[in-house]
């Protein structure tokens, strides 16, 4: 099991939409109405950050305030090699959102996420597996790894978005190395996003060309990932592995121009996510002498999303400790009513349950306090869970849970401590499901809503 670092909580994001009496009381009910569709676009560029005496991207002093004045067109953008001039590139930004740097070069890994869009559960991960020689590279001396985010696009629209920064060059070291990268940012994401849409872009130091990196075996296949590139420029055509480098004419977006800096996607349950557009960035980000501002071409694509509204995800309430879980994450092609829901609980609630007609069993959380059960009738749903959050040894959890049918039957266990946030079904619809964090207790949960057959 992957330790999680929980190294920077970033922001709990919440569309509050109506407020009942009482300050510490929140109710919130996603709509199966509007924002269905959607688009937003994404950037990944390794700006060339290090120390000027160690950087190959020419004046990084001069070329990072100009590469922050550029952002704001884009709505999602991962950096790499952010060490030394992070100041300067957030100085010139006006994205809302913003992880903090962690550290000059030698310190920090070097990746940053700028959004137009809230997000929480922020990771950085360091690779487990380094290799670099001193004539040609640092991966030793710079904790290289990946970072994750879980963005809020829209009500009810929430994707998972990666940056990395992969080990570099071509020894067998080094390529050991980078699919050991590979393998540990896979498992973590099979982990971590089951049963969500899903972006990884940034340095991935890849060719599908180099028959030891094997890149789609151990990524794309492996996650059900597509690249942006293969699929908008190659018409889903994967160059031969153990062929020659594509390398083209450098910054063309172009079939024979194969780039280190890539774009994975994959769609989530009641979220389809479709590129519209890949572009390498080879005019944008230059000063007016027409000099590149980085060593790297900055890649973009533009993304397109469709909610599908029988199937809605609520606002979320807790904490960011635990592993992330998704009652969608396997869904049968029915997803049929739940016929008994369950809740674990004493002082804090410690796990949640459902049992589904055709005899599915999802459950979360841990094995402590006592389960309490209520079995649903034939004309029964869940229409509203009440959950309270508060902090225990130094994180929040869910304190406590309520959940109410349409009969007027209520479910309930822990303890009422904290701030509580009301979901409520939209008209026609009730709660499915529910998506968070759990590990040994509730960390973090929200409600899926299905429309009623």
């Amino acid at each position: 099991m992957i330790k999680r670092k929980n190294e920077l909580k970033c922001f709990v994001f919440l569309v509050l939409t109506t407020l009942i009496t009482g300050s510490n009381n929140i109710s919130s009910s996603a709509g199966t109405e509007s924002n269905t569709t959607g688009t937003f676009s994404v950037l990944s560029y390794n700006i060339g950050g290090l120390p000027e005496m160690f950087s190959s991207s020419g004046d990084p002093k001069k070329y990072i305030p100009q590469i922050g004045s550029k952002l704001y067109a884009y709505d999602l953008i991962n950096v790499q090699e952010d060490f030394n001039y992070h100041a300067a590139l957030y100085a010139n930004d006006t994205h809302a959102y913003r992880t903090p740097t962690s550290g000059g070069a030698g310190i920090g890994d070097g990746m940053n996420f700028l959004s137009n869009y809230p997000f929480g559960d922020t990771d950085r991960e360091t690779w487990t597996d380094r290799y670099g020689k001193f004539d040609c590279g640092s991966d030793e001396l710079t904790p290289k790894g990946f970072m994750y985010n879980q963005v809020k696009i829209a009500d009810g629209v929430y994707v998972d978005v990666y940056n990395l920064h992969a080990d570099a060059d071509t020894d067998p070291k080094s390529e050991a190395a980078r699919r050991s990268n590979l393998n540990q940012l896979a498992t973590y994401i099979e982990q971590y996003s089951q049963g969500h849409a899903v972006i990884v872009f940034g340095d991935t130091n890849c060719r599908y060309t180099r028959a030891d990196d094997d890149l789609k075996s151990l990524f794309v296949d492996r996650l059900d990932m597509r690249d942006v590139w293969i699929e908008k420029i190659r018409n889903g055509i994967y160059p031969e592995k153990g062929g020659e480098a594509l390398l083209g004419v450098s910054g063309e977006t172009s079939a024979n121009n194969e780039v280190v800096d890539k774009i994975f996607y994959r769609s989530g349950a009641g979220i389809t996510l479709n590129p519209t557009s890949y572009k390498v960035e080879n005019s944008y980000f230059t000063d007016l002498e027409g000099n590149q501002l980085s060593d790297h071409y900055a890649i973009s694509a533009n993304f397109s999303y469709t909610r599908d509204n029988s199937i809605v995800y609520s606002d979320l309430w807790g904490g960011s400790g635990g592993i992330a879980f998704n009652f969608l994450r396997n869904p049968s092609p029915t997803f049929s009513r739940p016929v008994s829901v369950s809740i674990r609980g004493e002082n804090r609630v410690d796990a949640v349950s459902m049992t589904y007609g055709d005899g599915t069993v999802l459950s979360n959380g841990g094995t402590g306090g006592t389960q309490k059960t209520l079995a649903l009738e034939n004309d029964e749903y869940i229409i509203q869970a009440v959950i309270y959050k508060n902090t225990y040894k130094g994180s929040d959890r869910v304190f406590y849970l309520e959940l109410t049918t349409n009969k007027n039957r209520v479910l309930e266990s822990g303890v009422k401590s904290g701030t509580a946030l009301t979901l409520t079904a939209p008209a026609g619809t009730y709660i499915a499901g529910f998506f968070g964090r759990a590990e040994a207790n509730i960390d973090k949960i929200g409600a899926i809503y299905k429309a009623l057959e």
